[in-house]
């Protein structure tokens, strides 16, 4: 009961990148930023279990950014001649590739962390991958001239790398969805489609990650225009309840959804955010075991997953770690409450 996991990233070492930013230098090249990268994964591999966490990860070490992690090995995107767009809604501008021609993947883009993962742990693994949705937002389109195709094509890459993943023993591929908060009916129309298509033919636990992103300045902002009550969520659940993804991940602590949306995911395991990203603040134990008690008046105690609102890629070691520890404790703490 109630099985603690992490949304995804974690701060990558000061030896690995540059601390505190979204989208960090490396420090290294070549086959020492490699050993670097399998380094910082077995250092969070460790890290995790240590602090009791049930579902590990490999932190997204060898990312430097969630989306453009997987689209450095897909063919047809130019990094060379990068441009800068508004994304996410243009809440912020970022330096972004271009679709240039078909998309084909390389070949595998995962399997170093993925295998290096299974390796070293005995506990469940989830690993994410960037959503068809949330990736077309990310890059500037030359070459497809139409969003929702595109989508689908990036929609397949996202399938072959995902039955690859399963085939290295990962128990849990999480697709990563924050445009589904941002343009909600085009989540609805044709997002949870392309999901579908994503992880089609998979056996392993599938799940979509819904989060109003990292806690940096321009997210932060973007949520202060958002009104008291936070109800994106309202429009894609129904879609998503519908799928066949089994596990939704959404924000809960310090946000203003209502709770009551969860409603809405009925049939689903539900990952509940019950750590801010957004702060430093390192939440007790009593504080994500009420948020836990709350979150059962709307998921069944079989479905609960505790976890955090979103990753921690920006924020300090410390802080993170610190973050890991409340979460398993405040897990540990709903289970006795429960005299689990």
């Amino acid at each position: 009961m109630f099985e603690t996991a992490i949304a995804g990233s974690l701060p990558k070492p000061a030896w690995l990148a540059e601390t505190n930013k979204l989208w960090p230098q490396w420090r290294s090249q070549g086959d020492e930023l490699r050993q670097a990268k399998a380094d910082a994964t077995l250092l969070w591999i460790k890290a995790q279990e240590d602090a009791g966490l049930d579902i590990v990860g490999d932190g997204e070490q060898s990312r430097q950014h969630f989306v453009h992690g997987f689209l450095e090995q897909v063919d047809g995107i130019d990094f060379a001649n990068k441009v800068t767009m508004g994304i996410r809604n243009n809440r912020y501008d970022a330096q972004v590739p271009q679709v240039v021609s078909e998309l084909k993947l390389k070949g595998r883009v995962h399997a170093f962390e993925a295998q290096l993962a299974r390796a070293h742990t005995k506990r469940k693994l989830k690993f994410t991958l960037p959503g068809p949705m949330t990736i077309v937002d990310t890059v500037a389109d030359r070459f497809y001239g139409d969003k929702v195709k595109m989508a689908m094509a990036f929609a397949q890459l996202l399938n072959q790398e995902a039955l690859a993943l399963q085939a290295d023993g990962v128990d849990i591929i999480q697709f990563d969805e924050p445009a589904f908060n941002v343009y909600m009916q085009d989540a609805a129309d044709w997002g949870v489609q392309a999901l579908e298509v994503a992880a089609k033919g998979l056996t392993c636990t599938t799940a979509v990650h819904i989060c109003y992103g990292y806690g940096i300045k321009a997210n932060t902002d973007w949520k202060n225009t958002l009104g008291d009550q936070w109800r994106q969520y309202e429009q894609v659940f129904p879609a998503l309840a519908k799928s066949s993804i089994q596990q939704v991940s959404l924000e809960c602590y310090h946000s203003h959804v209502p709770p009551d949306l969860m409603r809405l995911l009925e049939g689903k395991d539900v990952m509940v955010g019950v750590i801010d990203v957004a702060s430093d603040v390192v939440e007790t134990p009593e504080q994500v075991a009420d948020t836990i008690g709350m979150a059962l008046q709307y998921v069944p105690k079989h479905r609960l997953f505790p976890c955090t609102n979103c990753g921690l890629a920006p924020m300090s070691r410390e802080v993170a770690l610190a973050k890991l520890q409340a979460l398993a404790a405040g897990a540990a703490l709903a289970r006795q409450r429960l005299g689990a």
